[in-house]
């Protein structure tokens, strides 16, 4: 299936940040610049609760490596401001996974809810692997170094104390309205799990940075996963209202 036409966003800042504070200034201007059920709004909302809530655990001892995981968490950001700098600059440039979801942004048949996880998808299916290997290699560490793995997965727990706060965000004025008018959409959401694509993430990284430095094998890789991604994006995003 072909994306649709592509859809013009406001102007926004551009350019990657460097640190979760401006992550999270970026994410906040974005939010003002874009009408609530617009297809990025809706995954913005959900991706800056996570990113302030991961955030507020720096500075405490939640992480055993925070510097590790800080800067994950920024390199991880930039994917996502990335594909939308991309997308004004040059639609066509922008990778499949995030091209099924940036394409639809204005749709009125599709509710909130359904751009939030096809957002998720893209970020975490495509954007986490890449992130992943992109702060090993940046840091001088592998994957099974250290507390990588445990800090990862606390990060589950994290997303997992989340979940009512996020779903409530989306049970409020005209989002909870259009939500409320697709009965279909429970069993949409109920079909992917955050743990599980982040569990997906860290063993396609695995591969990825086993792959090393051979371009045609790991763009090969890359390219079949960018596939797959943007082909459950378009699923997840199939109208319903």
């Amino acid at each position: 299936m072909a994306d649709t036409t592509p859809g013009a966003l406001p102007v926004l800042p551009a350019g990657p940040v460097g640190s979760i504070a401006e992550a999270i200034d970026r994410m906040t201007t974005i939010a003002d610049a874009l009408p609530e059920t617009d297809g990025v709004a809706c995954f913005n909302r959900m991706y800056l609760t996570v990113t302030r809530a991961v955030g507020a655990h720096m500075g405490t001892e939640f992480f055993a490596d925070p510097v590790f995981m800080d800067r994950l968490d920024v390199v991880f950001a930039n994917r996502y401001l990335a594909a939308l700098d991309s997308w004004a600059a040059d639609a066509a440039s922008v990778c499949r996974s995030w091209r099924a979801l940036i394409s639809r942004h204005t749709r009125a048949d599709v509710a909130p809810l359904q751009f939030a996880v096809a957002g998720m998808n893209a970020h975490i299916n495509h954007d986490l692997p890449l992130a992943l290997v992109a702060t090993c290699r940046e840091a001088g560490t592998e994957l099974g170094d250290g507390s990588h793995h445990d800090d990862f997965e606390k990060v589950n727990a994290l997303l997992a104390q989340l979940t009512q706060a996020i779903r409530q965000s989306f049970e409020t004025g005209v989002i909870a309205d259009l939500d409320r008018r697709c009965p279909e959409l429970e069993n949409v959401v109920g079909n992917f799990s955050v743990t599980a694509a982040r569990e997906v993430a860290w063993d396609n990284a695995n591969t990825l940075g086993h792959l090393g430095d051979n371009r045609f094998l790991s763009d090969s890789f890359l390219d079949s996963l960018d596939r797959l991604v943007a082909f459950a994006g378009r699923g997840l995003l199939m109208p319903l209202l």
